[in-house]
C-alpha cells in the first residue's frame, strides 16, 4: 500500500478535530496539508446532541444538522467543507500503531500516514462493565453511548421495547440526561448509582436533593448507595433484570451504563510523558515530543487560574484546546508568539425543562440560594464555592444569557467574600455587582 503523507495530521475525528480544522482553515491552508484520521464514519459533529436531541421521540437531531461548528454558534462543517478547503477526511480508519520518533501512523489495514505535526485528540471511550467481569455485562441490550453508532443502536431498541423497563446504570452526566431522555420516550425508568447522591464530583448533597427530588416528581425511581453486580437474560441473550448489591432484582428491556470514561493515550505509551491518566502538555498543548501536541480528553495541560495542572472531559474545553494548538502550531511557523492558554472550567447540562451551568472550581464552603424547591414551576437556584475568602465557583439552574455570563466573570475574578450569610441573602445579586 502507498505510503500517504501530510503536513499537518489530526487523530480522532471528534469535536476537537472539527473545531482544529476550522482554525487552520482560518489561517490558510495549501490543499493537501491536512488530514483528520478517525474511526467514525462520518465527519466530525458535536457529540453532546448524542445524550440529549438525538434520542427525543419528537424533532430528534440528526445529521447533517449537528455537525460541528454549531455547537459554539459557528458554521456547520459538512463533509463538503472538507474538500472545498483541501482537508482529506480519512474516515473509518482505526490507527492501530503510532511511532511518534519516525512520525508514521499505522492503519488496521496496514496502511501508513506520515506527518511532519500531529494533534492527538483521540478523546475517550466508554468504561464498559465487561471489563470489570460484571456477570451478565455481554447481554443484549445493555447499551453505552459515546458514538453516533451507539446512539443509533439506542433508537432502534428504544422502538424494539417501545414503553419498556430501562434501568440506567450511573448517576452523572450519561445517567442523568439519559433518564430524563427514556422518561420524556415514556419507558419506565429507574437509576442505580452507588454514590450517596447524584453527579458527586460537581453536585453538593444541596445540589443533588433537587434533582433527585425533581427526577422523583416526573416519575424516575433513584437507587442510590448501591451496586450493579450482574444481570440476567433470556433464551435469545436479551437483558430480563439486573441484579443489585442489595439482593434486589429489577426487570429491564433496556440497560443504558454511563459509568465514566478512560482517555485513549495507549497508542503512545512509553512515548510522551504522562500525568494524571493524560498526555502531559505545556500551556499550547505541545506535548514532550516536538511537533506532537494533545487536545481535548487526553490532554494534561496547565491550568492558569488555579496554578495545577489538570485533565478536563468537557467538550467546551476540546473546542478551546483545539483552536489553541493550532493558533500555536501556526504561530510557531511564523515565528510569533500567542498567549498562554487561560481556561476558565465551565460544565452544563440540560434534562427535561431544568438547565445549569457552573464556572470555576468546586472547592470550600458552599452558600445555596434561590428557589430550590423541585415543585416549582420555574425553579431557579444557585450555589458558590468559597475557598480562604474567595469565590472560587459558581453554579445556576435556570439562568438567562446574561446571568449565566456574570456567574461565569465572578468565577474568573474570584472576588472575596467577606460575610457568607450576607452572600446567602444577596444571592444571584452579588453577580451584578462585581
Amino acid at each position: 500500500m502507498a505510503e500517504k503523507h501530510f503536513k499537518y495530521v489530526i487523530l480522532g475525528g471528534g469535536v476537537a478535530a472539527g473545531y482544529a480544522a476550522r482554525e487552520f482553515a482560518k489561517h490558510g491552508l495549501i490543499p493537501g496539508e491536512l488530514a483528520i484520521i478517525s474511526k467514525e464514519a462520518v465527519a466530525p459533529y458535536e457529540r453532546p446532541a448524542l445524550s440529549k436531541a438525538y434520542l427525543f421521540p419528537q424533532g430528534a437531531a440528526r445529521l447533517p444538522g449537528f455537525h460541528v461548528c454549531v455547537g459554539s454558534g459557528g458554521e456547520r462543517l459538512l463533509p463538503e467543507w472538507y474538500s472545498e478547503k483541501g482537508i482529506e477526511l480519512i474516515l473509518s480508519t482505526e490507527i492501530v500503531k503510532a511511532d511518534l520518533a519516525s512520525r508514521t501512523l499505522t492503519t488496521a489495514a496496514g496502511a501508513t500516514i506520515t506527518f511532519d505535526i500531529l494533534i492527538i485528540a483521540t478523546g475517550s471511550t466508554v468504561i464498559n462493565l465487561s471489563d470489570f467481569g460484571t456477570p451478565g455485562a455481554d447481554a443484549n441490550n445493555i447499551l453505552y453511548l459515546r458514538e453516533i453508532d451507539d446512539a443509533d443502536k439506542l433508537v432502534a431498541t428504544i422502538q424494539a421495547k417501545k414503553n419498556g423497563k430501562a434501568v440506567i446504570v450511573g448517576g452523572g452526566y450519561i445517567g442523568l440526561e439519559l433518564s430524563a431522555v427514556m422518561k420524556i420516550n415514556n419507558f419506565d425508568v429507574t437509576m442505580v448509582y452507588p454514590e450517596p447522591w447524584c453527579m458527586p464530583r460537581l453536585f453538593t448533597p444541596d445540589i443533588a436533593a433537587f434533582y433527585e427530588a425533581y427526577y422523583a416528581n416526573k416519575g424516575v425511581k433513584i437507587d442510590k448507595g448501591t451496586l450493579v453486580i450482574g444481570f440476567n437474560s433470556d433464551t435469545n441473550g436479551d437483558v430480563t433484570s439486573v441484579k443489585l448489591k442489595d439482593g434486589r432484582v429489577l426487570d429491564a428491556d433496556i440497560v443504558i451504563v454511563g459509568v465514566g470514561g478512560r482517555p485513549l493515550t495507549k497508542l503512545f505509551k512509553g512515548q510522551v510523558e504522562e500525568e494524571k491518566g493524560g498526555i502531559k502538555t505545556d500551556a499550547f498543548f505541545q506535548t514532550s515530543v516536538a511537533g506532537v501536541y494533545a487536545v481535548g480528553d487526553v490532554a494534561t495541560f496547565p491550568l492558569k487560574l488555579y496554578n495545577e495542572t489538570r485533565r478536563v472531559e468537557h467538550v467546551d474545553h476540546a473546542r478551546k484546546s483545539a483552536e489553541q494548538a493550532v493558533k500555536a502550531i501556526k504561530a510557531s511557523e511564523e515565528g510569533k508568539a500567542i498567549d498562554e492558554y487561560d481556561y476558565l472550567p465551565y460544565f452544563y447540562s440540560r434534562s427535561f425543562d431544568l438547565s445549569w451551568q457552573f464556572y470555576g472550581d468546586n472547592v470550600g464552603e458552599t452558600v445555596i440560594f434561590g428557589d430550590n424547591d423541585p415543585a416549582s414551576s420555574k425553579p431557579k437556584f444557585g450555589s458558590y464555592w468559597i475557598n480562604e475568602g474567595k469565590l472560587l465557583g459558581a453554579f445556576l439552574e435556570g439562568g438567562s444569557l446574561e446571568e449565566n455570563k456574570a456567574i461565569a466573570e465572578l468565577a474568573r475574578l474570584q472576588p472575596a467574600v467577606p460575610d457568607l450569610e450576607q452572600l446567602a441573602k444577596e444571592g444571584l445579586s452579588f453577580a451584578s455587582k462585581i
